[in-house]
């Protein structure tokens, strides 16, 4: 008795779970979305970059002068600290480094791997271990790539 009254219960619980017993017909299927997306076109040749678009000296527009400036001799200077940075607006012109290292611009220069360049020092809104950007064409001058993230040391002149 208690074993069919079980059995009862359980085809209930399966009816009403849609598990058992009748299934209704499904909904007829909708039609078919027109999507308000336009399908892609075709990317021709000409859309595609140059190979002078991709390679970094095609985006550095410092001259001779400034490149010589830059790496002139500037004495020693007063170490503030070190930050890791990473590329920052390469349409930026210029040798700086925006970095949370200075509350006010100042003059300076950043050295990594025995290479040094001259920048402008721009303060960075974070916290001081956030890390630092640095311009296409100071990077080009310490020798690092665009995907380089070195630990440069920096100085106020």
């Amino acid at each position: 008795m208690m074993r069919a009254a079980m059995i009862m219960g359980m085809a209930v619980a399966l009816a009403g779970c849609g598990l058992g017993g009748h299934r209704p017909d499904p909904a007829p299927a909708a039609a078919p979305m027109q999507s308000a997306i336009p399908a892609p076109e075709a990317i021709t040749s000409s859309a595609l970059p140059t190979p002078d678009a991709v390679r970094p000296e095609a985006l550095d527009t410092a001259t001779k002068a400034e490149r010589a400036a830059a790496t002139a001799p500037t004495g020693e200077g007063t170490r503030i600290g070190t930050t890791v940075a990473s590329l920052g607006d390469p349409t930026e012109a210029g040798f700086w480094l925006r970095t949370p290292l200075v509350s006010a611009p100042a003059k300076g220069r950043v050295t990594v791997g025995g290479a040094s360049v001259a920048v402008d020092l721009i303060p960075l809104d974070a916290e001081r271990g956030a890390g630092s950007q640095i311009s296409l064409s100071a990077m080009r001058m310490l020798g690092l790539t665009l995907t380089d993230l070195p630990e440069l040391t920096v100085y106020t002149l």
